[in-house]
């Protein structure tokens, strides 16, 4: 297996997270998702009818969860990646739905990763929870800084007040 490259923003079979402006501020553990095919090319449901492609929406990686391609039951992992990035490319956008985690999902169901074909928006959501890694420092503080922040300030009004 290739090894995962943050410089050039490379991760092979990797499940991959950003934050979303605004949103995780407020629930840092809502973002945007993508998955990288086996050379470590992202692909991710970036809006309506469009899969982007080595360009990450909304930033570079800052948390991933490399999996383990002999887990894999079903369609092998590039081609796995690709259908679910042709299928979504046919798609409308939808925030609560159908949306970057549901991209990522397919594509797990679609090669039956660990035997499974049931995965879904809070699946995927749970797994970079529990998995993943945050790819530096500069990673962690871009996804959990704002949110302290705004807890802090909350506090230190709730104290003053």
């Amino acid at each position: 297996m290739k090894p995962i490259d943050t410089k050039k923003d490379r991760f092979p079979f990797c499940i991959v997270w950003t934050p979303l402006p605004c949103i995780s501020w407020f629930l840092p553990f809502i973002g945007h998702v993508g998955i990288a095919y086996s050379n470590g090319v992202i692909r991710d449901f970036a809006g309506p009818y469009y899969v982007s492609e080595d360009n990450l929406a909304f930033g570079k990686t800052t948390r991933y969860v490399q999996l383990d391609p002999t887990h894999i039951s079903g369609k092998q992992w590039d081609t796995a990646v690709k259908e679910a990035s042709d299928e979504y490319n046919g798609r409308m956008h939808n925030l609560c739905c159908d949306n970057c985690h549901s991209h990522v999902a397919m594509a797990l169901n679609l090669m039956e990763y660990k035997g499974k074909s049931s995965w879904n928006m809070v699946s995927v959501c749970w797994m970079l929870l529990i998995r993943g890694r945050f790819v530096n420092l500069c990673g962690f503080l871009k996804s959990c800084l704002p949110f302290f922040i705004i807890v802090a300030t909350i506090l230190l009004l709730a104290f003053l007040l």
